[in-house]
């Protein structure tokens, strides 16, 4: 996915300013960067993404130990939960300069409040404004990261900047800390023998020469691919909300763009035709299981009429074939399921040898046994054996009652 990297400016956002850009495809390798206007700026189009990146020293880092549940389940949707920017602002009223109103708050990635989290602190109407003037110009950005975080898996130290303005970055667990590069902050640093410096071609030499030793050269490109790399998100609370709606608007543009623009006319076409063929398709099937539907039913009628010639008229072939054969069973005498005798049978075939009732009543294929002394165990398994022949047993006060719920 092409991706637009914006670094913002210090100063108040302004459209005929000039913007430091770089463009990445594949968010690993530089595929072009400049600087220009933002009406300038490179297009990424509707699948690629704009991701703005927030320079050093316009953030402050605080790390606070939040209470037990302020979290909730929607840190990062729709605003985050409603008490937690009120928490933090107390938490942090101390710590800061500003008045905590006029400033964003965001968290670390996945934060919990197991343990202490890192707060990113900025000024909120300057992010703001810069946020707009990027959408007006027609580069709704996606996501908002700083460009050093604090860094968990160990100490680094990045010179960066040009060679009259040098700044030392010190990133490691413990913050994220600014220094000018000069002899003074290299004494105070007092950086080990045996660990790198990393550091920006256009300052190589005057790190060399203050720290007495050979840097890594990083370039300027290669380390906002790093910043992009990074977990975080400063797109929290007020800003969350208009992150989304950009991205639903993004997402909005690319289907109007498939559905209108010339270049995705095949794909339409070939979308069309797929539609078209499943459509078919599926009248065809169910065309054919109506027929074998048709045919089923008409069988099943047909050997209702040659069983029993008298039926004239077929309603429900099942039913009726039901109430056809428990007439011949009455008429010839047999037992039926419905009957006394047979209810009995299978009551002593699925109750215990001690069951023994001290009433019986039978009505209408319901068969009642009054005085059994039976646990809630044995009731159960009668009622599990009884349910393979369409018996069902209940109890009812002091009865176990047995019906035929349908044909065996």
């Amino acid at each position: 996915m092409t991706t637009l990297i914006v670094t913002l400016s210090s100063e108040p956002a302004d459209a005929t300013a000039l913007y430091d850009y770089l463009l990445t495809v594949d968010g690993n390798s530089v595929a072009d960067q400049s600087r220009a206007p933002l009406a300038l700026l490179p297009q990424v189009g509707n699948s690629g993404e704009v991701v703005v990146l927030v320079p050093a020293h316009k953030l402050s880092w605080h790390r606070v130990q939040l209470p037990k549940g302020s979290l909730g389940k929607r840190l990062f949707q729709d605003g985050g939960p409603p008490r937690l920017r009120s928490v933090l602002e107390g938490l942090l009223e101390e710590q800061l300069l500003d008045e905590t109103a006029q400033l964003h708050f965001a968290l670390e990635p996945q934060a919990s409040d197991a343990a202490p989290v890192w707060v990113a602190v900025c000024d909120q109407a300057w992010l703001r404004a810069a946020l707009q003037v990027l959408e007006q110009a027609g580069r709704p950005v996606s996501r908002i990261v700083p460009e050093f975080a604090p860094d968990t898996l160990g100490d680094a130290l990045y010179v960066m900047g040009e060679s009259e303005q040098a700044q030392l970055v010190f990133s490691s667990a413990g913050g994220v800390t600014l220094w000018p590069l000069s002899k003074a902050s290299v004494a105070l640093l007092n950086w080990p023998e045996t660990r790198a410096i990393v550091a920006e071609p256009a300052v190589a030499a005057l790190a060399e020469q203050l720290f007495k030793r050979s840097v890594t050269l990083l370039q300027i490109g290669q380390r906002r691919l790093q910043a992009l790399q990074s977990a975080w998100d400063l797109a929290q609370f007020e800003l969350a909300n208009s992150s989304g709606a950009r991205t639903r608007k993004r997402l909005s543009d690319s289907f109007t763009s498939l559905l209108r623009a010339p270049r995705w006319r095949a794909a339409r076409f070939a979308l069309l035709a797929l539609l078209a063929v499943n459509l078919v398709g599926l009248n065809a099937w169910a065309w054919r299981e109506q027929s074998q539907l048709k045919a089923q039913r008409a069988a099943i009628n047909g050997l209702l009429i040659s069983t029993f010639p008298q039926v004239r008229v077929v309603v429900d072939a099942p039913i009726q074939m039901g109430k056809e054969v428990a007439a011949l069973e009455r008429s010839s005498g047999a037992a039926t399921p419905r009957d006394l005798e047979a209810m009995l049978g299978v009551f002593g075939l699925a109750a215990p040898p001690s069951a023994m009732p001290t009433a019986i009543e039978f009505a209408a294929g319901e068969l009642r046994l009054k005085g059994l002394k039976l646990r809630s165990a044995e009731i159960s398994a009668i009622t599990f054996k009884l349910k393979p022949q369409a018996y069902l047993a209940s109890t009812e006060a002091d009865s176990l009652v047995i019906k035929q719920v349908s044909a065996p």
